[in-house]
């Protein structure tokens, strides 16, 4: 058997960054073997200068809205974003999907190797039958009025089947098509009604459960007294929301009890999250023996809102935390290292061996494949990234990323 073998400056294994001397070594497909010092390595090691590191786990994306780069301007706030989502998402069938090859192209280029996809139809579905990136596929569910949440969730399990027909079949060449990893979820606190929930709900047990949180101050409020953006997004959409009864709570305090029984939470976006929600999804996840994570977009957070999450917050509670990208319609481009790069720039006392593990290993058992991906241990094919032109140890505007496999 032939190897690859692979030294850098410094190897992160997914948890922690190690200091040069030492070679990585895989086999052709990428399978890892060993880490050894130089001296054990042997001849033919490819040397390179930056950090050696597995793929990225991009834990939020939207694929299907890839042909919607540019269309929407920066800064109007989530409501009125939702509103030209719903209002010109519609395009030809050839241009959606060559958007969505595009974008999985760039994906890869961007050392991206497993993806946490939102997906409310079967587009994507042609592009991830060729296996280039491992996918949770996160099948998403709105409906806030109560008449139509049968439709809205048979519709759903319509798209679940197709999925699971699609990647059944595709497991016997493909190893990265696996048909476990697809959910039902719900998009929203503020898209989803009781009843919709209640239909959803049986779904959850055992599997990974990813909902939009605390975007924009007006969810809080939706929830807290009734007011705010929502309602006036509601009556532009036509849509009767006399059923909503406020329950006087921040929205996350007000849903997360119905994600209970998942194994995994993906809590996407938080900018608004305070200590007191914090606290709550860690005691929940304890009760229930769950793990709750928090998935940062910022990038797509300063294209909508112009606001960045609380990082420091979410520090000091000791959050799961990790990285997405959200979609083309609300970012420019869709590359972990680059909302790496604005996290730097906003908070530089992170360093980089945790936000690396937040791009990485987190990421990977947050979508429950850590068995393939995250981290340098034996067996695993988790891809092997290089990232280069660094400021000492931290990443900077003009660092540079390079898929070795």
């Amino acid at each position: 058997m032939s190897y690859l073998k692979f030294s850098a400056d410094q190897i992160f294994t997914g948890t922690e960054l190690l200091s040069d001397q030492l070679v990585l070594i895989t086999d052709q497909s990428g399978t890892i073997i060993d880490l050894v010092a130089e001296e054990n390595a042997g001849g033919d090691i490819q040397h390179h200068q930056g950090i050696l590191s597995p793929g990225f786990i991009n834990t939020h994306c939207h694929l299907e809205l890839s042909h919607m780069k540019g269309l929407i301007p920066e800064h109007t706030g989530l409501a009125e974003f939702i509103l030209k989502i719903v209002n010109e998402r519609h395009h030809s069938e050839e241009a959606i999907l060559q958007a969505i090859a595009d974008a999985e192209n760039a994906m890869i280029k961007n050392g991206i190797v497993a993806v946490g996809d939102i997906s409310n139809n079967a587009l994507t579905l042609t592009q991830k039958q060729l296996g280039n990136l491992a996918y949770h596929n996160f099948i998403e569910v709105s409906g806030w009025k109560p008449e139509i949440a049968l439709p809205r969730y048979e519709n759903a399990l319509q798209v679940y089947a197709n999925f699971k027909d699609a990647l059944n079949s595709g497991q016997r060449t493909n190893s990265n098509s696996n048909s476990r990893n697809i959910s039902i979820n719900p998009h929203a606190p503020y898209s989803v009604s009781n009843e919709l929930w209640e239909l959803m709900q049986p779904h959850f047990e055992g599997s990974v459960v990813t909902i939009h949180n605390q975007e924009t101050p007006a969810e809080n409020q939706l929830f807290k007294d009734g007011t705010g953006n929502f309602v006036g997004m509601y009556q532009a959409m036509n849509i009767d929301q006399t059923h909503f009864i406020p329950t006087g709570k921040t929205s996350l305090q007000s849903v997360l009890p119905k994600m209970q029984n998942a194994s995994n939470i993906v809590l996407v976006h938080n900018t608004e999250s305070n200590p007191q929600d914090i606290l709550m999804a860690n005691q929940q996840a304890i009760q229930n023996k769950q793990t709750i994570y928090w998935c940062l977009c910022p990038n797509a957070n300063l294209y909508i809102e112009n606001k960045m999450p609380n990082i420091d917050l979410l520090r000091r509670y000791n959050a799961n935390i990790t990285i997405g990208t959200d979609s083309l319609a609300s970012n420019h481009q869709l590359s972990i290292l680059d909302e790496l790069k604005t996290i730097t720039a906003f908070f530089p006392e992170i360093q980089l061996e945790e936000l690396l593990q937040w791009a990485t290993l987190n990421g990977a058992k947050a979508l429950l494949q850590d068995h393939q991906f995250g981290s340098f241990e034996n067996g695993k094919r988790p891809g092997v990234i290089l990232i280069s032109k660094l400021n000492g140890e931290a990443i900077n505007d003009t660092s540079t990323i390079n898929r070795l496999i």
